[in-house]
């Protein structure tokens, strides 16, 4: 039985209700989310073992956060609670040409004055199978990189296998240092990674690069560059995502693996109702399908990108999705055909 234990920031979303811009709102839907958390939540869903460790305040509102991760099955005994607030965003949702906006509001949140010593990872991964982590978490503060370094070389210590997500975030980098300043150890260690190309080579402090996404030569040789850099690296997947506006995306995926290259069939999305998540239900897929569906590399691109295309279909950060509706949408093309 696996364990998945992933580490990261739960922070409380606030939205205004159907697609309104943020000066038209007299109101804001709150609930709860976060890139790591998200993908135990879906993993949970998927019918895995899931532990999400974070920081966060003592106080009422935590609590409601706190009270999400139960709801959604994951497990949170290795929560510490500590400092003064929990992270915010706020988001407007957009539709058709108006693209979406995002405010942060997570500055001296709990998780990000967390310090490397404040949490037991030899006791947390004691009986894990997986650790998951994401370039978010990194993003907050220095202490914050510290102590993700610091579970990702226990878990290494302890021969768990580890994942990322590089998930850039340009309004996150504030404290003085760059990406390819802490990425690049923190990746070290990584056996399976999640990023476009370009992004990656950003992160590793690489000249840019403009891949064709249509062409599997080239994909191909950028892929084999990124394993030379990241040795550990066995398998790196991303989305294809063509936007044609806030309400229509041509979503694909590829996985790239013992020098093959898999393809997901591009899907058309339309209309989104809610894409924020919708790269952490892709992980999650992606963790299920590797840990369940053995060297069938092709049917875990297959699960991962029907993972994420369902998820623009669901309101708030968590896709909500079983294995069998995800494999149903496999299976009926995408169809959407009523169960009766």
């Amino acid at each position: 039985m696996h364990k998945v234990v992933t580490f990261g920031e739960i922070l409380m979303r606030m939205s205004p209700p159907n697609n309104l811009m943020f000066d038209q709102t007299s109101g804001f839907d709150a609930s709860f989310g976060g890139g790591e958390f998200n993908v135990a939540a879906s993993l949970s869903n998927f019918g895995m073992d899931t532990e999400f460790v974070t920081a966060l305040p003592n106080n009422s509102i935590a609590d409601c956060a706190i009270n999400t991760i139960k709801r959604f099955g994951v497990g949170y005994k290795n929560i510490i609670r500590q400092g003064d607030r929990i992270g915010i965003y706020f988001l407007e949702n957009g539709i058709a040409n108006r693209n979406s906006k995002v405010v942060y509001d997570r500055k001296y949140s709990s998780i990000s004055e967390i310090n490397k010593e404040d949490i037991d990872w030899k006791n947390v991964l004691k009986d894990a199978t997986w650790f998951h982590w994401s370039g978010i978490t990194p993003a907050l503060s220095e202490t914050a990189a510290q102590s993700c370094l610091k579970a990702i070389e226990i878990a290494d210590e302890l021969g768990i296998p580890i994942s990322t997500d590089l998930n850039y975030r340009s309004k996150l980098w504030k404290y003085g240092k760059h990406p390819k300043e802490v990425m690049p150890k923190l990746l070290s260690y990584s056996t399976i990674i999640l990023a476009d190309i370009d992004t990656t080579m950003f992160m590793l402090g690489k000249e840019k690069v403009n891949p064709d996404y249509s062409k599997d030569f080239q994909i191909k040789e950028y892929f084999n560059e990124i394993q030379t850099l990241l040795p550990k690296a066995h398998t790196i997947a991303m989305t294809i995502r063509n936007i044609e506006n806030a309400s229509h995306h041509n979503i694909g995926g590829l996985l790239y693996k013992n020098k093959q290259l898999y393809r997901a069939k591009t899907q058309k999305v339309t209309p989104i109702l809610d894409r924020v998540g919708s790269g952490d239900a892709f992980m999650g897929g992606l963790l299920y399908g590797v840990l369940n569906f053995s060297d069938n590399y092709q049917k875990t691109i297959s699960f991962a990108t029907a993972a994420c295309v369902l998820k623009h279909s669901i309101f708030g950060d968590i896709n909500r999705v079983t294995v069998e509706e995800v494999m149903a949408f496999i299976e009926n093309n995408g169809s959407a055909k009523v169960d009766r």
